[in-house]
């Protein structure tokens, strides 16, 4: 088969830390945080499995067992009405930097929402007592905050929210299940990673995706195998029922999905596979052109 090739379009060949979409007549756009590789991830997604079934389920999806590497992804929604920053990241600077080859400001974000509170999350908040995105009201779930809130001293969670999101707190929208954070943006409930986990579905023009932050955080284990319990899930059991039921949902209705956690950029499609199911990473399909 010949490809026709656009010769007046100039290839790109430098590594990318931002990706643009389309969804109806908003641009969604992945933005590297960090990545890093982290050892015995079995410790992590598998500690209650033998090691022969994890290292099956490993091999039969062409995967390590030894380490993994791991990557953090916000999103920006330009709705067209307002930029929408979805999490933060570790506060490194990654984002910064993926916003600022993606030209976008950082005062120019409108809403910055959070689907739950993990460092990984909110840590790019603020830097050094100052909002990093300074002209943004933000919009964080009730339940997630008020749980955290009330953490004793020392908790590395709770103590990240006193830091990083209470002195925000007149800025703040409280959302519950089903609240808005902008016209075509709506959270959902996914309890169980963290108290008040919310994964968020973004629509326009009949065209819809769903950023499920950290409902599943490995693109293998966590899709292949959705009960296995994960390590730094604050419910095991109350994460697998919303995982299971999330992930049912996208591969019926085959939304696509941005993860916070998958392979960088992020996105794809969800299928079933026997009890489980498989992610299948997006490729040209939701380009912005």
């Amino acid at each position: 088969m010949a490809i026709k090739i656009n010769r007046e379009k100039k290839p790109a060949y430098t590594e990318r830390v931002s990706r643009v979409y389309n969804l109806g007549k908003m641009s969604i756009i992945s933005l590297l945080d960090m990545t890093t590789i982290a050892d015995d991830p079995k410790l992590e997604y598998a500690a209650d499995i033998s090691d022969e079934v994890f290292d099956k389920v490993s091999a039969d999806n062409f995967v390590a067992t030894k380490d993994l590497q791991a990557y953090m992804t916000p999103t920006l929604i330009d709705t067209g009405n307002a930029r929408v920053l979805v999490d933060t990241g570790l506060g490194f600077g990654g984002l910064m930097k993926s916003l600022k080859q993606a030209n976008i400001d950082a005062s120019s974000i409108d809403v910055v929402a959070i689907t739950h509170m993990h460092p990984d999350h909110i840590g790019g908040l603020m830097t050094d007592g100052k909002p990093n995105f300074p002209n943004a009201r933000y919009v964080v779930g009730s339940k997630e905050y008020n749980f955290w809130r009330k953490t004793e001293k020392g908790n590395i969670v709770g103590d990240l929210v006193a830091n990083k999101l209470t002195p925000l707190a007149e800025k703040t929208t409280f959302i519950e299940d089903g609240g808005t954070i902008t016209k075509g943006i709506t959270a959902m409930a996914s309890y169980g990673h963290s108290p008040g986990h919310f994964c968020f579905r973004v629509e326009s023009e009949g065209q819809q995706i769903v950023l499920t932050a950290d409902l599943a955080n490995h693109y293998i284990w966590s899709f292949a195998r959705p009960d296995w319990a994960f390590k730094f899930d604050f419910d095991t059991k109350e994460a697998a029922i919303s995982r299971r039921r999330v992930l049912d949902m996208l591969a019926t209705d085959k939304i696509p999905m941005i993860g916070y956690h998958m392979p960088f950029p992020g996105i794809g499609y969800v299928e079933t596979r026997n009890k489980g199911f498989r992610f299948v990473p997006a490729s040209y399909q939701l380009h912005k052109r």
